[in-house]
C-alpha cells in the first residue's frame, strides 16, 4: 500500500464548527493530520469521526501542534494549514507544485482577505513585519501566513524549537539563512468559524509579536556568527 502523497498538517484548538467543512475540502491523495491542542467541543473525535489521522500534543501553543504534526507526518512534502475554515485545503495542490516541480523549497500563501477576514490590528502588524523581513533578508515576502510547503526532510533539518507563534516565522528565517528558494503565492482568506485564539485579539496579537520578536533577534544572531544551527525557542506557556 502506497502512503499519502502529502500530509497536511491542522493545529486544532475547539474548531469543531469548521471541521467538517476543512476535511471535506482536502484535495485526494493529501492526508489530513489533526493535531488537537487541548479541544474541549469533540474537535478530536469529530476529526477521527471523519477520517482524519489525529494525534494529541498537550502543550499549548500553535507551534507545538504544529512541529507535533510535522513530526508524526510520513509524506515526503509536508503542508500547514488552519483549521478554523479561513483557508480552502482545495488550494493546497497549486501551492505544492513548484516545490514538487523542485524550483522552489517553501512555499508561502499570501493570504488576500475577504471582508471581516482580518481584523485591522492584526493585518496592521503583518504588513510591518513583512516589510521588516524583506529589508532583513532580501525576500519578496508579503504575508507571513500559516498556509506552506515544503518537503518533509528539509523542514526537519531546520531543526525547529518556538513551540508558540514564533513557529512559522522562525521556519521562514531560517530557511531564507540556508539559501532556500522561497516564494509567495496567493490563497484566499475567508473570516475564520468561530472564534480566534490568537490575532483576532489584541491580546493574542501583541503576544504574537513578543514571540515574532524574539525569532528575530536569534535570527539576527545567527546570521552575524555564521551558519545556521539553532535558534532559542519560545517554550514557556502563554
Amino acid at each position: 500500500m502506497t502512503g499519502p502523497t502529502v500530509d497536511v498538517v491542522l493545529p486544532c484548538l475547539n474548531e469543531f464548527g469548521a471541521l467538517q467543512w476543512v476535511l471535506a475540502r482536502m484535495p485526494h491523495g493529501y492526508r489530513a493530520i489533526v493535531v488537537d491542542n487541548g479541544s474541549t467541543d469533540g474537535s478530536a473525535e469529530l476529526a477521527a469521526e471523519l477520517g482524519a489521522t489525529v494525534i494529541r500534543e498537550n502543550r499549548r501553543g500553535f507551534g507545538a501542534a504544529a512541529h507535533a504534526g510535522l513530526l508524526a507526518a510520513t509524506a515526503d512534502f509536508v503542508a500547514f494549514c488552519d483549521c478554523d475554515g479561513s483557508l480552502d485545503p482545495a488550494g493546497l495542490p497549486a501551492l505544492l507544485a513548484p516545490v514538487m516541480a523542485g524550483t522552489a523549497d517553501l512555499v508561502l500563501g499570501s493570504r488576500q482577505p475577504q471582508r471581516g477576514s482580518w481584523p485591522f490590528h492584526a493585518r496592521s502588524a503583518n504588513f510591518v513585519l513583512a516589510r521588516l523581513l524583506r529589508r532583513r533578508t532580501g525576500e519578496a515576502v508579503t504575508d507571513l501566513g500559516p498556509m506552506r510547503a515544503a518537503r518533509r526532510a528539509d523542514l526537519l533539518s531546520l531543526q525547529l524549537e518556538d513551540r508558540r507563534s514564533g513557529y512559522p516565522l522562525e521556519m521562514f528565517l531560517k530557511a531564507s539563512l540556508r539559501g532556500w528558494r522561497i516564494t509567495e503565492l496567493p490563497v484566499v482568506y475567508a473570516p475564520r468559524t468561530g472564534k480566534s485564539k490568537v490575532t483576532g485579539t489584541v491580546l493574542g496579537t501583541v503576544r504574537a509579536v513578543r514571540d515574532m520578536s524574539a525569532q528575530l533577534r536569534a535570527a539576527a544572531a545567527a546570521a552575524a556568527a555564521g551558519p545556521v544551527r539553532s535558534f532559542p525557542g519560545s517554550e514557556e506557556q502563554p
